[in-house]
């Protein structure tokens, strides 16, 4: 084992009887713990991985089911990467107990675990010390034969936790270019389209070197639709998209890639390198797939929680996309037409929503994150009293911050005033302020708006959180 740190499931919220200052408030933190408590990896191993008889069955969030005898396998062996990937790993560990022989993966928390290494790394941007571990992973897996069952554990952030530049790009450069389209605004999908380009592990890649072995990937999804291609940049998985397309996204979004990473592209375009192993390589013929979590898992607890409160539950949608102040303002008028005429739920309501938002960067960006960025566009856009918004990213780390999300109402930015009041305006103006300018950290934390969890153990994305009360409460 490497570096340690306490393994946990329940969710302590900093400063949690200071943010429930009312019984809206608190209901939203509720819904809160429970989404991100019932996307942790412990309980999704419990509800889908089983070993009964020497027999392993896993089930998928969609209902599908494969086993494999493990007495039919010389060694099994364990492989992965991703934010929640030390705690899936210890409770992978757990079931499989004597009948793991091995196992490393690359994590930013690692956990206490007996027989699998855990390595740390880092996230968003992948360091020297995660592509040292990442080329661990690689041989184990090359090393891998016939007879041998390799699992792999893959969830959120493993895109930069598990990271092995392709020959002829280095990781300064790769660095570079992850850094500029995480700033663009593109989606996951098109972020990773480049990365996997520029890669040695992503795209498929960690299968076409655990070949022939049989492969089974436990997914935690933290993407939209769940696509294996994207999560974690699919190591184990086909990859649909090509060098063209990762050219293409550069050019979409004005990127001037480093000068390697340019000329690495434009080679395979040409057909000067190989491409990523796609649906029709037969070495996917013995690997398999299983998606165990995801953001609507989080949701449906969150839900549940909400209607064993009293309260009318919706989901406004599980795979939210886009602009996260837009996505904001949005969020907003629907509370705020349940509030008055009833909208999509009569209240008392909880609206509810997953899925991934982004921040396009001003080029003198402060500090915050999207989920900061939907709370403030939210919280300003808000007119009606007794409706409170909560926003986290379930794995405890919004942006490049130590915040999780943050909890508002309409009067957070100085809307408790009187109307006109000088100090409501420059609340006001400060807020709007730090939006244009993505600095929205500072006048949350001025707010005591900021919810802090420390790393949570899972990652499934986004969780909004929206109570719509009765009357003045």
């Amino acid at each position: 084992m490497t570096e340690q740190s306490p393994e946990r499931r329940g969710v302590e919220i900093e400063d949690r009887e200071r943010h429930a200052r009312t019984p809206a408030h608190a209901l939203a933190l509720d819904c809160l713990s429970a989404g991100i408590e019932a996307a942790h990896p412990r309980a999704l191993v419990e509800s889908a991985v089983d070993l009964t008889d020497g027999t392993l069955t896993v089930r998928s969030v969609d209902g599908t089911e494969s086993s494999y005898d493990l007495d039919g396998y010389d060694q099994v062996v364990l492989l992965g990467g991703g934010n929640a990937a030390g705690t899936l790993a210890a409770a992978l560990e757990d079931v499989l107990d004597d009948r793991l022989d091995s196992g490393i993966v690359v994590t930013d928390a690692p956990v206490e675990t007996r027989t699998v290494e855990q390595c740390r790394g880092d996230h968003p941007i992948p360091t020297e010390r995660g592509v040292h571990h990442t080329r661990g992973i690689l041989d184990v897996a090359t090393a891998a034969g016939p007879d041998d069952l390799v699992i792999a554990g893959i969830t959120g952030g493993a895109s930069a936790l598990v990271a092995a530049p392709a020959e002829g790009v280095t990781l300064p450069a790769l660095r570079t270019v992850t850094n500029d389209l995480i700033a663009s605004g593109a989606t996951i999908d098109e972020i990773n389209a480049v990365r996997k380009h520029c890669s040695g592990v992503k795209g498929g890649q960690l299968a076409r070197a655990a070949a022939p072995a049989t492969v089974i990937t436990l997914l935690v999804s933290d993407v939209v639709g769940d696509d294996p291609s994207v999560i974690g940049s699919g190591p184990t998985v086909p990859d649909p998209s090509t060098y063209a397309d990762a050219l293409d996204v550069l050019n979409r979004y004005g990127i001037d890639a480093p000068a390697a990473i340019g000329a690495h592209l434009r080679a395979g375009r040409e057909g000067e390198r190989p491409e990523t192993p796609t649906s029709d390589d037969p070495l996917f013929e013995r690997v398999d797939v299983a998606v165990i979590g995801n953001g609507r898992t989080a949701i449906r607890a969150a839900r549940d929680v909400a209607t064993a409160a009293g309260y009318r539950a919706v989901t406004l949608a599980g795979d939210v996309e886009g602009e996260a102040s837009e996505v904001g303002i949005v969020h907003a008028a629907v509370a705020d037409e349940c509030r008055r005429e009833g909208g999509v739920a009569e209240p008392p309501c909880v609206l509810l929503s997953g899925g991934e938002t982004t921040v396009t960067l001003d080029p003198d960006h402060g500090v915050g994150g999207p989920n900061q960025e939907f709370a403030t566009a939210c919280g300003l856009a808000v007119k009606e009293p007794g409706v409170v918004v909560a926003a986290v990213d379930t794995d405890g780390i919004d942006g490049p911050t130590d915040a999780a999300g943050a909890l508002v109402d309409a009067t957070t930015f100085g809307g408790g005033n009187e109307p006109g009041d000088g100090e409501t305006r420059a609340a006001e103006r400060a807020a709007r302020a730090a939006l244009d300018g993505n600095d929205v950290a500072t006048v949350l934390q001025d707010a005591g708006a900021l919810l802090k969890t420390g790393p949570t153990g899972t990652n499934v994305n986004d969780l909004r959180v929206i109570v719509v009360t009765e009357g003045g409460r």
